[in-house]
């Protein structure tokens, strides 16, 4: 797990995946939804993920909650503000969505202390359900 954090914020292509095509570098992040992660890309090559699973809520004052329980960006590639890329863009397409923010992951979670605007106010305490969700996603 990488160390690193910087801001980016993402465009959305209108279909689901999100790039980020106002890097300079060709670095793009994506949600892929059917693998539970959000992927850094450079070309075709995934470079980094925030695995994350999501878990329903109870009801329509409790959303869904993303639970974030890993993220990684390969070595090579450490040292550029990926990791912080990833993040925040994660981040930001929860909030957008209306689901809370649960992080499980160390570097998600220490982020989020990094940056509370405007994460804070979405995160909540992991509970049983949203552990046994990671394992399961995790595992698969």
């Amino acid at each position: 797990m990488t160390e690193q954090t910087g801001e980016h914020t993402g465009q959305s292509d209108g279909e689901g995946a999100t790039d980020s095509t106002d890097s300079p570098d060709s670095v793009q992040v994506v949600d892929n939804p059917e693998q539970g992660r959000f992927e850094l890309r450079d070309g075709d090559d995934v470079i980094g993920v925030a695995a994350y699973a999501v878990v329903p809520g109870g009801g329509a004052d409790q959303p869904e909650r993303v639970v974030f329980f890993h993220t990684e960006v390969r070595p090579e590639y450490e040292g550029q503000g990926l990791a912080g890329r990833l993040a925040s863009h994660a981040l930001d397409r929860t909030v957008e969505s209306g689901r809370s923010i649960v992080a499980l992951c160390p570097y998600i979670k220490e982020y989020v202390e990094r940056h509370p605007e405007p994460y804070a106010a979405h995160l909540q305490k992991p509970t049983r359900a949203d552990v046994e969700a990671a394992k399961r996603a995790s595992a698969g």
